[in-house]
């Protein structure tokens, strides 16, 4: 291959330029070469055609970009911006034979102008450069700026993310910066920025440029625009590892964090315990006159933090849990992952927190759907319950009270009950009585349910959603509340949703969730027809009365 080689110039270099940045940003040299050779190449190719064959090249002697075009040797020419005809090379003394690549140097910069005449001169007619000479010239020197400039930007990021990325999940300590559009607070934490959102922020915390803060780095955003470290004052590991560095039991690997719940800038609770039987996990949280303890809420500028024992028994953690209230009574479902907590009247509102603070806190710590039952109302609900399941034909008062006991509290829950489980009940009689109780139940559901449809004709208001879901075949109250703590409120929601992810979301079991679905169907498509046929059956018993 035949080059036309370039003079060496004496100005100051890009070269000299890479140098210093490859040096001052820690880049590798040759990625910011290879960079800008590329960049060069695609401006070059803008300019005089993406037909040419070019090539951008880095001159290490005079530390510039140098621009080449290739051209191959051909007996006729049928591509003119890639081939020379054999006959042009003689006519120009040109050292090539057929075949042979030919490379001659593209003179774009204003130093070389001199050699741009000449070699539009004498090669003009086959090179065709002259007319994107001057715009090349521009845009390759604009090029070149902007893609050194973004190469930095790039390596500094890379930098940044490569020294934090490891520091995700601790605690950092930066100055306050300035307050962007947003309500985000752009913190200094020493090499780069961070960001603390308005969605990451603490109610009722504000802060002022200057001011220091202690953050729990949640992620490093590699392509994030602004600052690549996201920061949290709401996250509940926050609380996790300013105990952790308080407490030297929680750092040693003695003392364990279980779980923490938080609604940020009021209230959290921590559940810990100890590997140590030595070792009282609440007081080494707490520490000698609550320094420990004491030390966090301030960090959290006054939020309030409850030290919560844990226990492998779910009855007793969610008992230390619900603190500062006590607890007389606990049901527990544990099929429904549900507890109803039984507490003294006067004590409903202190274990019920402020705006249900308190409950919520505790059943996100715990993990259990938590009920607060005073004990008038757990009476009243207990004298219902057993009401309720004496209207099953053959279910005495006391196989009644025994059944509650058993956790039957619902006509559904024995239709749903197995032979064998109803079987189980005290007094109830085997398998056979079980059967007939299951039938019973079964058949008392639906007539409450065709009274329920009879009371409803008779009412000139629309029916409420919670009502045409209790219209649904097989759903009493228990399933309703399944279905609304589900998320579904209608029948619509019902039919609108597939049924392993009901069964799913509801807890109730596939065999359950196919029946409900069908039952939601055969209401919709019969709904107006009975409640027609039912107000037609009240009209006639009104004329009977009448006639």
């Amino acid at each position: 291959m035949a080059t036309m080689a370039a003079m060496p110039t004496s100005e100051t270099s890009l070269g000299s330029i890479l140098d210093q940045v490859a040096k001052e940003k820690g880049i590798d040299k040759k990625i910011l070469v290879e960079t800008i050779e590329a960049a060069i190449l695609k401006a070059a190719q803008s300019v005089f055609g993406p037909t040419r064959e070019l090539e951008a090249r880095f001159n290490e002697d005079t530390g510039q970009i140098d621009l080449f075009q290739y051209m191959t040797v051909v007996e006729a020419v049928t591509e003119p911006e890639r081939e020379i005809s054999i006959n042009d090379v003689d006519k120009l003394k040109l050292d090539a034979t057929l075949g042979e690549e030919l490379g001659f140097q593209v003179f774009w910069r204003p130093e070389d102008a001199e050699k741009a005449r000449d070699q539009d001169k004498e090669y003009g007619d086959i090179l065709k450069l002259k007319h994107g000479r001057t715009t090349f010239g521009r845009i390759a020197a604009q090029t070149a700026k902007q893609v050194l400039l973004q190469r930095v930007r790039d390596a500094e990021r890379d930098l940044i993310f490569n020294e934090y990325k490891d520091r995700k999940g601790e605690l950092i300590r930066g100055i306050v910066r300035r307050f962007e559009k947003g309500n985000n607070i752009i913190v200094d934490i020493g090499r780069t920025e961070g960001v603390l959102t308005f969605r990451e922020q603490t109610p009722r915390e504000t802060y002022r440029p200057g001011d220091r803060i202690v953050a729990y780095v949640k992620d490093i955003d590699r392509e994030a625009r602004g600052p690549q470290v996201i920061l949290s004052r709401s996250d509940p590991r926050l609380v996790e590892k300013l105990f952790e560095a308080e407490v030297p039991e929680i750092y040693e690997g003695i003392v364990r964090i279980v779980s923490v719940a938080r609604e940020p800038g009021a209230r959290s609770k921590i559940a810990v315990t100890s590997r140590d039987a030595d070792v009282d996990p609440v007081g080494a949280c707490v520490g000698m006159k609550g320094s420990r303890v004491q030390a966090v809420v301030q960090e959290l500028r006054g939020e309030k933090i409850d030290i919560v024992p844990f226990d492998r028994d779910p009855a007793r953690y969610v008992i230390a849990a619900i603190q500062p209230a006590e607890v007389h009574k606990v049901i527990v479902d544990e099929a429904d992952g549900r507890m109803e907590l039984v507490v003294p009247d006067e004590k409903l509102s202190l274990a019920i927190g402020r705006k249900g603070q308190n409950v919520r806190l505790a059943a996100q710590l715990t993990n259990w759907k938590l009920d607060i039952i005073s004990e008038t109302k757990f009476k009243q609900m207990e004298e219902e319950a057993i009401s309720a399941l004496q209207q099953i034909d053959g279910v005495t008062e006391q196989i009644a009270k025994s059944m509650y006991r058993l956790g039957f509290r619902a006509l559904e829950e024995v239709s749903e009950a197995s032979v064998e489980e109803l079987a189980a009940i005290p007094g109830l009689g085997g398998a056979e009585a079980a059967e007939r109780i299951k039938s019973q139940a079964d058949t008392t559901m639906e007539r409450l349910r065709q009274e329920r449809i009879r009371s409803a004709s008779s009412r000139t208001e629309p029916l409420t959603d919670r009502e045409r879901l209790m219209f649904i075949r097989g759903v009493g109250e228990r399933t309703v509340v399944l279905l609304e703590e589900a998320g579904y409120r209608s029948v619509e929601d019902v039919l609108r949703e597939d049924e392993d992810r009901l069964a799913i979301r509801t807890g109730l079991g596939i065999k359950k969730a196919r029946a409900i679905k069908q039952g939601a169907r055969d209401f919709v498509e019969s709904e107006q027809k009975v409640l027609d046929a039912a107000r037609a059956d009240i009209r006639r018993a009104a004329e009977a009365r009448h006639a």
